[in-house]
């Protein structure tokens, strides 16, 4: 069973080589994902989704209350954010070079008059992949040296669904590029969250100890992570 269906609400599962099974509802838009040990059959699965349903719920109307940003045009005028600090977009015309830059509370992108939407965001995003590479290394090491693992590899990509995610076997992790938008100790508490998934793979309360210890303060951290604006998201 891939998907499991209850009224109106559908839940992916995932089966692995686990003792426990555990619900999670992913950010930004609510996914459920349900993770079960290989022996968990279909009924055992779908009691455990239906004692779960009031949490959901809880959950999502969570994220659905979290404040969201209109339909990005790139226009001047529009308001975005760089590290949890809100900017004012001013969009200049040039034909030498595409450019990005903060100038007191002023996000000024510079691009070609003729340019789209499309491409004034992919600017845009080439330029927020850059701040949030450039502050990475430092986080990654000083995460590395609290939790006592090395990740091999670390990138940066655009999800809709997951702040940050890691391949235990080869011990890389991706890292969401909307976290340049977000406060810095949000960075570094999904730094952390996927290091520690070196240590303990589920979220287990193994897992939730580990952070209890790396980094104590992390519930208050996920809970601003979860209340920031999010972007726009199309249906």
């Amino acid at each position: 069973m891939d998907e499991l269906q209850i009224g109106n609400m559908s839940i992916a599962v995932t089966k692995k080589n686990i003792k426990n099974m555990y619900i999670r509802v992913l950010p930004p838009d609510g996914k459920v994902q349900i993770t079960a040990p290989h022996s968990a059959g279909d009924d055992a699965i779908r009691m455990f989704a239906v004692s779960r349903i009031s949490w959901i719920k809880k959950q999502r109307a969570n994220f659905a209350a979290q404040a969201r940003q209109t339909k990005r045009q790139y226009v001047t005028g529009e308001s975005y954010y760089v590290w949890g600090r809100r900017y004012r977009l001013d969009v200049q015309y040039s034909n030498v070079r595409n450019d990005v830059s903060l100038t007191g509370g002023h996000l000024i992108l510079q691009v070609r008059p003729e340019s789209t939407p499309e491409q004034r965001e992919r600017v845009l995003n080439d330029w927020y992949r850059e701040q949030l590479k450039s502050k990475l290394p430092e986080v990654i090491q000083k995460c590395e040296q609290i939790v006592g693992v090395h990740a091999f590899e670390w990138k940066v990509k655009n999800m809709r669904t997951k702040w940050g995610t890691c391949n235990i076997d080869r011990k890389r992790i991706w890292i969401n590029l909307q976290l340049a938008k977000k406060t810095p100790e949000c960075l570094a508490y999904v730094v952390t969250h996927e290091l520690v998934h070196l240590l303990e793979r589920n979220h287990n309360e193994q897992f939730q100890k580990y952070m209890d210890t790396f980094f104590p303060e992390w519930r208050v951290v996920k809970e601003t992570l979860n209340q920031q604006m999010l972007d726009y998201m199309s249906e």
